[in-house]
């Protein structure tokens, strides 16, 4: 079987996340969507939350699962019998810095790393700019899955 993991924040999920996971579904036979914790970071949606979420905006995607993470990635790939990490790449910027994590990662465990040139639509999205316009009332629609959308507006509002 070949599979995949698709690692993020997902804080929340945007659109841009939504299209290379649904491609990566497309090319492994598994992907797992790991939810990966930063325990110096304080996100705007909790792990659970975050893993409810993208458990909803994939459940057309039958090959599709969620999980969360808190250490190395590739522990996780070796852990789980995963042999590849797909990942998103925005522009030149991402790549400098995503190639020398896929050598280590590689370097490491053995793991390779796939790179999917974002669709154009979404190359400029990410979860803290889609967090910031939303929290200055921007409108974020067609940004992020309409259910990420309702709950996003709905935690900013319950943060005053």
């Amino acid at each position: 079987m070949r599979r995949a993991v698709c690692p993020g924040s997902y804080d929340p999920v945007t659109n841009g996340h939504l299209d290379i996971i649904e491609r990566s579904a497309g090319l492994f036979d598994e992907v797992v969507v790991a939810v990966l914790v930063n325990k110096s970071k304080k996100g705007l949606f909790s792990i659970d939350e975050r893993i409810e979420l993208l458990r909803t905006v994939t459940a057309h995607l039958p090959n599709v699962r969620i999980d969360s993470w808190y250490g190395l990635l590739v522990e996780y790939c070796t852990e789980n019998g995963i042999a590849a990490i797909t990942k998103g790449l925005r522009a030149v910027s991402d790549f400098d810095y995503e190639l020398q994590m896929a050598q280590m990662n590689k370097r490491l465990s053995g793991v390779d790393t796939l790179f999917m040139s974002t669709n154009p639509e979404y190359s400029f999205l990410s979860s803290s700019l889609i967090k910031e316009v939303a929290t200055h009332g921007g409108d974020v629609t067609g940004l992020v899955p309409e259910h990420v959308r309702k709950e996003l507006l709905r935690r900013i509002r319950e943060n005053g």
